[in-house]
């Protein structure tokens, strides 16, 4: 697989990841409310989706090592990538009680960031548990971080 495509597949997945469980933690812990949640996911596989390609395209331009084509190449991966995935999330928000959707999708984001990071160990010769571990860590400390500002924010509303 070419480099750009890896590149921008890598950051738009892992981006889709996290950014969209940390959201949809932070929302259904504040409102309860699947709509908002949905609403929620929409915005990140459109808006963010967007604002991350845009991001990887301004970044590979001021590196000036990359042609305009794997730019361009990369940029539409980390779009692509991260659109589809974090739509993903919808499914299980639409079709199962909230507190269900929420387990299913963290259950889903946690296996996808796991064998991504694996994948990405095993074409640096690096050892897999390490890798996957630490992502991981990271994945699941925006998760409880999101989720505890989102019962703060429902506090101080009063919602």
């Amino acid at each position: 697989m070419k480099k750009s495509i890896l590149s921008g597949m890598s950051f738009g997945l892992t981006s889709g990841i996290i950014t969209t469980l940390g959201l949809m933690m932070g929302l259904s812990s504040t409102t309860h409310s699947k709509i908002v949640v949905i609403g929620g996911v929409l915005t990140i596989a459109i808006a963010d989706a967007f604002s991350d390609a845009l991001g990887v395209h301004i970044s590979e331009e001021s590196e000036d090592m990359h042609t305009e084509r794997e730019i361009w190449t990369s940029t539409v991966a980390t779009f692509a990538s991260k659109f589809l995935f974090a739509s993903t999330f919808l499914i299980p928000v639409i079709l199962l009680d909230l507190s269900w959707a929420i387990a299913v999708s963290l259950a889903w984001g946690f296996i996808a960031l796991g064998f991504l990071s694996f994948v990405i160990a095993r074409m640096q010769g690096k050892r897999p548990l390490l890798v996957i571990t630490e992502h991981l860590t990271i994945a699941l400390l925006v998760i409880i971080t999101t989720h505890f500002v989102g019962l703060w924010i429902g506090k101080m509303l009063g919602v």
